[in-house]
């Protein structure tokens, strides 16, 4: 009978319209949830009769699906460097177990912390997955835990010095011969910088630069006797000596400064390799480092490569995802880059609680690579990514389904009174 099927139709429509309620709801109550995908209500009609048939009365509608809608969400600062947004398409993996369940998990929720043993993890405590560093600043290809050593960064001995300068064309040759004893006298130009033994201890080294005229000068690397393994108290020891020369233009033509062998008090033999600039007979330039131009001598930079150790004192990232460590001694170590996993079909992730999702058949296999490589999301340290729910459009669905709820509901009330009509008939 058409006015039952009428009925049913109606209660079809306030099951549903409930459903839809229930989608709205939550959307709305996760409005202040970091990294949470709205979802919407997905209708469809539902046969009343044979495929096909073009007389065929439907027999009313479901809710087929809640569909995720995975839109950018708003990037909030929030000054907490382990905070961690994703500008883009993609998930951050973390690992453990969620619920009794072991395995990856996806999250677009950034609040990471590091834990008691420097291995950064989420609110729920699951691992965040990345790409070890390997120490020559290449990552592992291994998806792995990111663990920032909590230890006292070790100490590196110095092995490289490299100094720019420009050496004065228009000074003259001291009038008598280099002497280590009376370097200032015997010289024309030095500069002074700090370098570290494998204790991490640092150590004054002077370089001293005299002019020999024709446009070749030579350089001495001096020492303190009383820092260096069998030197003497009060006397410089010199470490290492060489050669340079410039052409008409004031280019380094040749450098011939070779590397110093030294063995600081109480710790290991080590080379000091001196680097002058990008001379000509090597292929260079000869303007890329030391210059000889009619100008007053001066050091425009100079590097070393060693450091003492250091401790901790927090990490920072950057938007390709790198994690670094930042110790006291100034240096910022890599220690991971952040994995970032795209799918073919976001639409198809299952939901796991806990701001999670799990890769299903629908959303096929996760494909994990670096952060910002092949279209996948670039990171934002410092930020998160608020709900993307856009609570207006939430009220206003939320009108649309109480109104349609309303009318199904008439249906119900108009075929029952319809029916009572047929009853009364008979009376």
């Amino acid at each position: 009978m058409s006015i039952l099927n009428a009925m049913y139709s109606g209660v079809s429509g306030l099951t549903a319209e409930g459903d839809a309620l229930g989608v709205i709801g939550d959307n709305v109550s996760n409005t202040s949830t970091i990294g949470f995908k709205e979802s919407r209500a997905v209708f469809e009609n539902v046969l009343g009769g044979a495929i096909g048939d073009p007389n065929a009365v439907g027999a009313g509608v479901r809710m087929e699906k809640a569909q995720q809608i995975f839109a950018q969400g708003t990037l909030q600062t929030t000054g907490n460097a382990t905070d961690l947004a994703l500008s883009g398409d993609g998930f951050l993996v973390v690992a453990g177990n969620v619920d009794g369940t072991q395995g990856n998990f996806y999250t677009r929720d950034g609040q990471t912390t590091l834990n008691k043993d420097g291995t950064l993890v989420n609110q729920e405590g699951l691992d965040v997955q990345g790409y070890p560093s390997n120490g020559d600043g290449t990552f592992s290809s291994k998806l792995g835990n990111i663990t920032v050593p909590t230890s006292a960064l070790s100490p590196k001995p110095t092995t490289g010095i490299n100094v720019t300068a420009n050496l004065d064309s228009t000074s003259t040759t001291p009038t008598v011969p280099w002497d280590p004893t009376n370097p200032a006298a015997t010289s024309n130009f030095s500069t002074s910088m700090k370098v570290y033994d494998s204790l991490g201890t640092a150590h004054s080294v002077d370089v001293y630069f005299r002019n020999e005229g024709g446009g070749n000068w030579s350089t001495h690397a001096i020492a303190q006797g009383s820092e260096v393994s069998g030197g003497t108290a009060g006397v410089n020891d010199e470490i290492a000596t060489g050669t340079m020369s410039f052409n008409s233009s004031g280019a380094l033509q040749t450098s011939t400064t070779g590397p110093a062998a030294v063995t600081f008090n109480g710790a290991g033999a080590q080379s000091l390799a001196f680097n002058f600039g990008s001379p000509i007979s090597a292929g260079g330039t000869g303007l890329g480092g030391t210059t000889q131009f009619g100008s007053a001598s001066n050091v425009s930079a100079q590097t070393q490569d060693g450091y003492a150790s250091g401790n901790l004192t927090g990490v920072t990232v950057d938007g390709n995802g790198v994690v670094n460590g930042n110790y006291t001694n100034g240096q910022t170590i890599a220690v991971a880059q952040l994995a970032v996993a795209k799918f073919q079909s976001n639409d198809g992730l299952g939901k796991a609680g806990h701001n999670l999702w799990v890769a299903t058949n629908d959303s096929g296999v996760a494909t994990i690579g670096a952060a910002g490589t092949g279209g996948r999301a670039a990171v934002v340290s410092g930020s998160l990514e608020q709900s993307n729910v856009d609570i207006a459009g939430q009220f206003v669905d939320l009108i649309a389904h109480q109104r349609a709820f309303q009318a199904n509901s008439k249906t119900i009330t108009t075929a029952d009174q319809m029916l009572q009509d047929v009853i009364s008939m008979k009376q």
